[in-house]
């Protein structure tokens, strides 16, 4: 409320003498001077405990909070004149920082966050597009169609829960003599074939063993000073190293050696239904990665689940390459007769390999065949890739089981959840399925007969 001082003497007079009589310090605090905004930081930073105790506080809310209060008392004490000494009392102790250091902590957190999400946008770029696949991964009708009569009931038994309503195959040989023990899905594994994807890495391993580029020790050099050996590379299946091993060969070569390990023609002696797969006469055009593309991934190629098998036979038994033969009634099991395609001399290279195979299921891209099955050694390897929005799932193996070696290849097609390490842990169930219904213990009697058997290797 306005006072009209002139008009009335007597009021004029009394406030100057109560005037006189407030202490000067009072006066001076009811009327502060308006401090500079650097003197302000200044008497806060001193009437803080400590610089260095101030500093131990790196969390970005409580100095956010802190900010925001301090913000709400000096808005306060600018609306209301008569409490700006205890508005700055206030504002000292919030304060703990100086304004300017909190300023650049609090910008040092945004660079942080600005730096990660820098690096996530950079490794979606790395990565492309998200692929979308189009494929079905489950079916209804696995075994439709299949001729069973020939085969092993316990180990198709077995292949079938295993795979459940996955859309895949799967097939067990006797790698010493190529009987086919159990196919099912037939449909499927008689097929074209698919791109082998890592699984091709197994051809493009014996043929630099046999050309004497590499041992299982020798480094091979895949740019600058990163090398690489033999093992870890199978085991981890690495792309880079199984490219310079194409490289170093060249297309004909290599097509040679997959030629000889039966890729490009039929696996099977006189299997209705059996397709032929596919192994190109020309090399990847370079743009699409060469003939260095074509032995890590298998762009380019088709290959049948009986191909595979054929091979991971010879493989298991020291370098017999027998046609394939799946019996159709239990008087062809009776008169089954082996029949060689051919001998590949590679007995002295699968020592090298084999620490690699059995890597891929104890450590590498195969180890959840593990989480269902531990009993005796598998070796293997893996393969995952896709096509026009079809995913590929690959695993062959052969075991060294109490009553001899048995080979198994699962195939798996469809979309997302088809890929290599799905069809190792899908082996590792066939495995255990095996198991329990006590399939390798040599005293059960279905290893009482020879059509039941899985005898040793030569």
């Amino acid at each position: 409320m306005a006072l009209n001082l002139h008009c009335n003497t007597r009021i004029t007079l009394c406030l100057a003498l109560a005037m006189l009589c407030v202490p000067l310090q009072c006066v001076a605090l009811s009327h502060p001077t308006p401090l500079h905004p650097r003197a302000r930081a200044y008497v806060a930073a001193k009437s803080a405990p400590s610089r260095a105790s101030a500093y131990k506080i790196t969390s970005s809310k409580v100095v956010a909070s802190r900010a925001v209060a301090s913000r709400s008392v000096v808005s306060r004490a600018s609306r209301t004149a008569s409490s700006r000494a205890a508005a700055r009392t206030t504002h000292a102790t919030i304060q703990i920082a100086p304004p300017a250091r909190r300023r650049r902590f609090v910008s040092g957190i945004r660079t942080i966050s600005g730096t990660r999400a820098l690096l996530a946008l950079r490794s979606r770029l790395r990565r492309g597009p998200v692929e979308r696949f189009t494929a079905s991964s489950f079916t209804d009708t696995l075994t439709l169609g299949d001729s069973s009569a020939g085969e092993d009931p316990l180990v198709r038994a077995a292949a079938v829960q295993a795979l459940g309503n996955m859309n895949g195959t799967a097939l067990a040989i006797d790698p010493s003599n190529g009987r086919i023990l159990a196919m099912v899905n037939q449909k499927l594994a008689l097929s074209s074939g698919a791109e082998p994807c890592s699984t091709i890495k197994l051809a493009v391993t014996l043929a630099a063993l046999d050309e004497g580029l590499i041992k299982r020790d020798t480094p091979v050099n895949l740019g600058g000073h990163y090398t690489l050996t033999l093992t870890p590379a199978l085991a981890h299946s690495i792309n880079p190293y199984f490219e310079t091993l194409g490289r170093m060969m060249g297309f004909e070569r290599v097509k040679y050696y997959a030629n000889q390990f039966g890729l490009g023609e039929l696996a099977g002696y006189n299997i209705p239904g059996e397709q032929l797969g596919v192994y190109p006469d020309t090399e990847l055009p370079a743009a699409q990665g060469g003939v260095g593309r074509m032995c890590s991934f298998g762009e380019g190629i088709s290959m049948t689940p009986l191909q595979l098998g054929a091979l991971v036979s010879a493989i298991a038994n020291g370098g017999t390459l027998y046609y394939l033969q799946h019996p159709e009634s239990p008087d062809e099991v009776a008169s089954f007769q082996p029949k060689v395609k051919r001998t590949l001399d590679i007995a002295p290279l699968i020592p090298e390999m084999r620490d690699g195979m059995e890597g891929t299921v104890d450590y590498g891209t195969g180890r959840a065949l593990r989480s269902n099955f531990r009993e005796f050694p598998v070796l293997g390897k893996t393969g995952t890739c896709s096509n026009n929005g079809t995913r590929f799932g690959w695993f062959a193996s052969y075991a060294d089981t109490p009553t001899g070696r048995i080979v198994t290849v699962v195939f798996l097609e469809g979309g997302r959840p088809m890929f290599g390490p799905r069809a190792a842990e899908i082996t590792g169930q066939l495995y255990r399925a095996l198991w329990d219904s006590n399939y390798f213990d040599p005293r059960s009697p279905q290893l009482a007969t020879s059509s039941h058997s899985v005898r040793s290797n030569p």
